[in-house]
């Protein structure tokens, strides 16, 4: 079978985890070696990259990137996992908060800040996932982080039952949407969690261009690593260096970036050293 290297955009169904993406691809193209780019909750919907074979190697630059989500929070009530799959903790009057303090609330966000994650996030803590400790009935207490938050964006207020809240928010790796949701709450004493959650950007993949796990095809690895590392293109005889883990002259640019053979394909992940170009990571031919 010809082993084929490359990433798949998914559109993550509701109700699964990024685990069991993973498990339904590999028996559908027939190889061990895939990954995903950053875990999506099973209640979450949309943008799930997945690497397959050589392109696993490059998932690491991938979840480093930007995302963007659109999310529906929800005043009056706190759940133990800061979203809707959790028990309920309190419940709290919240007509008299205002569309002011709520967008207060958000601007302050806005920026570098340090941020709580969830007690039931995927950190892992001793070398144990938080949520396991969490079902382990074991206390649990992740300090602040700081993340990014590049914009958000009110896309609508709803005061029904309860008061719910459409956002679109743009923001660094390791930002917890159910966090902001959780915070929102807290700030303005009625509790709040997450209800909703649709990723629609692992920069630089789109919705636009997800797919289902069960009609999907896997993009060619150069054609998509492209688009988020610098290439260096080399020749057969800096081709053979690289195979022998050998550096080579200095590239123009200084972070990690892909060597290209003349043929288009990817050779290795290079970056610069003192004494070179060295390779961080090499491909069979």
């Amino acid at each position: 079978m010809t082993t084929v290297d490359g990433f798949v955009i998914i559109d993550k169904p509701s109700g699964i985890t990024s685990h069991d993406v993973v498990a339904r691809l590999r028996k559908k193209f027939g190889t061990k070696r895939v990954g995903h780019a950053g875990t999506l909750d099973p209640m979450a919907t949309g943008v799930l990259v997945i690497g397959i074979n050589n392109a696993t190697k490059f998932l690491q630059y991938i979840t480093e990137g930007k995302k963007r989500y659109l999310a529906t929070i929800r005043l009056g009530q706190s759940t133990t996992t800061d979203d809707r799959e959790g028990d309920v903790l309190e419940s709290h009057d919240w007509s008299s908060v205002s569309d002011e303090k709520i967008r207060t609330f958000f601007d302050s966000q806005i920026g570098a800040i340090m941020q709580k994650p969830s007690k039931v996030s995927a950190i892992k803590i001793a070398g144990e996932r938080a949520y396991d400790l969490v079902r382990q009935g074991k206390d649990v207490d992740i300090p602040a982080r700081e993340v990014t938050i590049y914009s958000l964006e009110v896309l609508e207020i709803k005061r029904n039952e309860f008061l719910d809240i459409n956002i679109d928010v743009s923001c660094s790796a390791g930002t917890y949407i159910r966090s902001i949701a959780r915070d929102l709450g807290d700030f303005l004493g009625v509790g709040g969690h997450l209800v909703a959650l649709r990723r629609t950007e692992v920069a630089p993949f789109f919705e636009a261009e997800s797919q289902t796990i069960d009609d999907c095809e896997i993009q060619p690895l150069v054609t998509s690593i492209s688009k988020v590392m610098p290439i260096r293109s080399i020749d057969l005889a800096e081709r053979n260096e690289l195979s022998f883990g050998r550096a080579l002259t200095k590239s123009e640019f200084s972070g990690p970036g892909i060597a290209i053979t003349p043929d288009g394909e990817v050779a290795a992940i290079i970056e610069n050293r003192d004494y070179g170009a060295q390779p961080l990571a090499v491909f069979n031919s």
